[in-house]
């Protein structure tokens, strides 16, 4: 009897056990037929290839049509992990011109990389020119898993302006976890334009699929074609660079180390944006994309710091303008106010030097000849004007001038990496002093554009812009239009770029600080530019010589033309160039006067020539 009931729980255990498995596997069928699509999509894999189609990214052209960025055919080489098969690695790698240990790195790498299919193309190497691809298509048939795809890659017309017009290069995995656009292999913009507007410039990728044959080879397209994806381009943009007047900047600034920007006042276009040294943005482009950037990178005189948005210097003489401007504003001078300049501004035993000697200015010449002390005597009547209850008030109203002007914050130029200067407030110097008891005397040299103030090139070229405005300024920008739109229409700029700015300072006060500036172009601190009058050409302008406590002053020059319904405003920052008018004048003078005339007079050739020539690396530290 015992033996029978053994027997009979052996049978229901043995029961239980097969059902257990039974149930298992049909849970298991459940979940990979049902629930999970892991082998659906194996299987696809299989049967399917299915091919990314890249879109050719938008043409970029100069504000006269003239082609900037183009696109030329360039080749990839993919890989297929699931299908190499027999690889004979040492004869592929003299094939691609690489050493095994490349080979292997970019093997480990695409292994490795966020989304990795062993069943679906990735990119082994890229951007092959014409040449390179007949050599390696010629061979990859005895490759299994190694095909080549076409893509184009930018080229550039002229060589030119690499900071404004960027480049691309592949992108990196946080941009991959950021934008779903994107995946291993792929290309974005990097610097300048092509990353701003990358969204506009990149299109919309197609997809083709392709059905495979039992042994794994391409055959034809799936459902002749019908569930493929066409790329749409790029939009082609056109910029509010003028290419002739870049390359013409660019050229007066070889051997210099700074910047030069160009605006149009009455829209905020930038006409021309140079930071010096540059370099040909055809180096960023191809193959030797990477080995010419590490070179760039380590380049002492860093040419991949856009200088003209990125380089926050002591703005020198040319902030003298904004100084005169609120005073006038705040009540604290008229034009006709007399302040002497006894070698300086001084007071007790304290001096601020100045190159005017013994005299008295009323504004108007004081803005002309560049004086040092009536700027501080300037600076003192803002500071101590009775109807601010203290210094600190006064100082914060002063700030919030500055500011209405642009200065002290990011203009919003369309261009990536642009930094704001420096503007203090009264917080920053009761910090700096640990009381609020601190008188004018302990920041006098901020009536002058040095001490603690801080201006990009931008910046300076944009107060020049506001002054020939008479108020107001648009922000700098460098679109100009995009083309086409979704409904084929023309696409201007951005709506921000279109309002004026006003200041906080009336216009009437700008027509005497215009004046002022006129009168250094006919016999003040401009005169070495010459008077441009015969050309046509009423100039307005303002030296700056920005004391430099790492070597050479720095040359710096602000000016607009003509003064009454202005075309052009200029700053050009020469680091390390001495007086405002040995470098910052001539090359700023003879940027208008290329635009406003098309080519320069006779009698101002030899400032052409000179500028063409001289350098100024040899007064720059890193200079060896």
């Amino acid at each position: 009897m015992r033996h029978d009931i053994d027997l009979e729980n052996r049978r229901f255990v043995i029961i239980g056990l097969v059902l257990a498995v039974i149930l298992v596997f049909i849970i298991r069928l459940f979940y990979l037929q049902i629930v999970s699509d892991e082998y659906i999509e194996k299987a696809k894999n299989n049967a399917f290839q299915v091919r990314t189609i890249y879109p050719s990214r938008g043409i970029i052209y100069d504000r006269k049509g003239r082609e900037l960025v183009y696109n030329q055919p360039a080749y990839d080489v993919m890989v297929t992990m699931k299908e190499v098969k027999n690889l004979d690695t040492l004869d592929f790698c003299n094939v691609l011109g690489i050493t095994r240990e490349a080979f292997e790195k970019r093997m480990r790498d695409i292994t490795r990389s966020r989304g990795f299919s062993y069943f679906t193309q990735q990119v082994f190497v890229s951007q092959l020119t014409a040449k390179d691809f007949a050599k390696v298509e010629e061979a990859l048939y005895r490759f299994k898993g190694f095909d080549t795809r076409i893509r184009t890659i930018r080229q550039y017309k002229y060589p030119i302006a690499p900071l404004i017009l960027g480049n691309i290069g592949e992108v990196g995995k946080k941009m991959i976890e950021k934008d779903s656009y994107y995946t291993q292999g792929d290309w974005v913009g990097n610097l300048g334009v092509e990353k701003y507007y990358e969204t506009i410039l990149r299109g919309k990728k197609g997809k083709e699929y392709l059905l495979r044959d039992v042994k794994g080879r391409i055959k034809e397209h799936y459902d002749n074609g019908s569930k493929d994806v066409a790329p749409v381009a790029g939009h082609d943009i056109t910029l509010t660079i003028d290419a002739e007047l870049q390359q013409y900047a660019e050229s007066l600034m070889v051997n210099k180390i700074g910047a030069l920007v160009a605006i149009e006042p009455s829209t905020g276009e930038v006409l021309a944006m140079v930071s010096s040294p540059t370099f040909d943005p055809r180096l960023l482009a191809g193959r030797d994309r990477g080995k010419n950037y590490t070179a760039l990178f380590h380049n002492p005189y860093h040419p991949l710091n856009d200088r003209a948005i990125q380089a926050s210097y002591p703005p020198g003489s040319t902030f003298k303008p904004a100084q005169a401007l609120i005073a006038l504003e705040d009540g604290a001078l008229t034009p006709n106010t007399v302040l002497p300049c006894h070698g300086g501004f001084r007071q007790g035993k304290f001096r601020m030097g100045c190159h005017d000697g013994n005299t008295s200015w009323t504004m108007v010449p004081a803005i002309a000849t560049s004086c040092n002390g009536y700027f501080g005597y300037c600076l003192v009547r803002i500071l101590e004007n009775k109807k601010y209850k203290s210094i600190q008030e006064a100082f914060e109203q002063w700030k919030n001038y500055m500011v209405s002007m642009g200065y002290g914050y990011k203009l919003g130029i369309d261009l990536p990496g642009e930094t704001r200067g420096f503007i203090p407030n009264p917080a920053y110097y009761n910090n700096g002093f640990h009381t609020q008891n601190w008188k004018p005397i302990n920041i006098i040299s901020i009536s002058i554009g040095q001490g603690e103030i801080l201006a990009t090139p931008l910046q300076i070229a944009n107060l020049a812009s506001t002054i020939a405005n008479r108020g107001y300024y648009y922000v700098p920008h460098v679109l100009k239009e995009v083309y086409p739109s979704a409904d084929g229409e023309i696409e201007l700029v951005p709506d921000t770029f279109l309002h004026p700015i006003y200041t906080k300072i009336d216009k009437r006060h700008y027509e005497v600080v215009a004046e002022g500036m006129r009168q250094a172009a006919l016999m003040g601190t401009v005169r070495h530019a010459g008077n441009m009058d015969p050309e046509g050409i009423e100039l307005c302008g303002k030296t700056g010589t920005a004391q430099n406590p790492h070597g050479r002053d720095h040359s710096v020059f602000m000016g607009f033309a003509p003064k009454d319904n202005p075309k052009i405003a200029v700053c050009c920052y020469i680091e390390n160039g001495g007086f405002g008018a040995t470098y910052g004048v001539p090359i700023g003078t003879l940027v208008i006067e290329k635009y406003l005339n098309g080519k320069i007079s006779n009698r101002r050739k030899p400032f052409e020539t000179r500028m063409f020539n001289e350098s100024t690396l040899q007064y720059n530290k890193t200079y060896k």
